[in-house]
């Protein structure tokens, strides 16, 4: 691909997200796919005077490791990148955009090992960047496989992707800047407030948020990006809440989602389509019953379901909850190798509301 705007969006990555200096040590991890933008990324990150870092997969390296592997290949974390992880100053990735359905076929116990044996990576990254020594963010490069996933014609899924991300304004980091400042007001009003209420189809879910942090997701660490969120107090949340859309995990589709809460914990899970993944989820560890994150999507020209959630959980109009890991800087304490969002419309008669005062309705905050 030959377009402009993938040199735009590298500097942005690079100068706005991540904020290159010289000597720092920036990892990039990416794909044959993403090459074009894979190589963008690294021109800015040399032109910004720090020391690039490439980490190159190819498609289908995650179903050849699963076919081949044994489980004490599965169950090892990878030393090097894990000390990589504690130096690195800074990681971009851009994420692979081969078949998102790739691990389709893996039985559900293969997949748990992996993801426990990589979470002391994915812990060492949050906590680094909930400490501030360390940045990160997550993008993609539009490819022929997620265009299908989409729905759409490669052409008209690039032009989504592009313009979900503003890289057509005249200056997209002014509009990244300005919309900051906006969605801090925000947070700072959330910040104030001791519980949370949300109601819709077949959804009335509270929980306290007392002494925690709302987070402002300006695109700084997904990019495009557009939502706030928070970490529920661990115990407090109650109730129930039906999710709209697919929960997409590792590539697998689980259709019509019901949890149940008490005190905290999920007591109660369905699904119309993937029961048995979804109880194996649940069964991770004793976080992944328990909420890590609570969110609220602003970014309204992501106006489709794409099956990407990088995109779909920033949907202006929708609310998503992760089971699992928590991030630190919003304060909770939930710790988990799953981190798995799930999203809900909210724009036919859904709510929220602060300390029992109504602040969003139909898809709006009332302000």
């Amino acid at each position: 691909m030959s377009d402009s705007r993938l040199s735009a969006l590298a500097h942005l990555l690079v100068d706005y997200s991540v904020e290159a200096r010289r000597n720092q040590k920036i990892t990039i991890s990416g794909s044959v796919a993403g090459l074009p933008l894979v190589r963008e990324v690294y021109r800015e990150v040399l032109e910004a005077g720090a020391h690039p870092n490439l980490r190159l997969g190819f498609e289908g390296q995650e179903d050849l490791f699963h076919r081949t592997a044994q489980d004490h290949q599965r169950e090892y974390a990878d030393p090097f990148q894990l000390y990589e992880t504690k130096n690195a100053d800074a990681l971009i990735m851009i994420m692979p955009g081969y078949n998102p359905h790739e691990l389709t076929a893996v039985s559900p116990e293969a997949k748990q090992q992996v993801i426990r044996a990589r979470n002391p990576i994915m812990e060492t990254i949050f906590s680094r960047w909930s400490s501030g020594e360390f940045n990160w963010v997550g993008t993609l490069f539009p490819t022929a496989a997620l265009a299908q996933e989409a729905r759409m014609s490669l052409q008209d899924y690039t032009e989504f992707v592009f313009a979900c991300m503003h890289m057509n304004d005249d200056d997209p980091a002014a509009f990244w800047r300005a919309f900051s400042r906006e969605q801090q007001q925000r947070c700072d009003r959330l910040d104030q407030a001791a519980s949370i209420r949300i109601t819709g189809e077949d959804t009335d879910i509270t929980f306290s948020c007392r002494g925690r942090t709302w987070i402002n997701c300006d695109g700084k660490n997904n990019f495009p990006d557009g939502e706030i969120f928070t970490g529920p107090v661990e115990e407090s949340v109650e109730g129930a809440i039906r999710f709209t859309y697919p929960g997409i995990y590792q590539g697998e589709e689980i259709e019509n989602i019901f949890l149940r809460f008490e005190h905290g914990r999920v007591v109660e899970a369905t699904a119309a389509k993937g029961q048995r993944l979804l109880e194996k989820v649940l069964e991770t560890d004793e976080g992944s019953r328990r909420l890590g994150e609570a969110a609220i999507g602003t970014n309204y020209g992501i106006d489709r379901f794409s099956k990407m959630m990088l995109f779909d959980e920033k949907m202006g109009g929708t609310v998503h909850l992760a089971l699992g890991r928590g991030i630190p800087r919003s304060g909770s304490r939930n710790v988990s190798a799953v981190h798995w969002d799930m999203l809900k419309d909210m724009k036919n008669g859904g709510c929220i509301y602060a300390d029992g005062e109504l602040i969003y309705r139909d898809g709006r905050f009332l302000d």
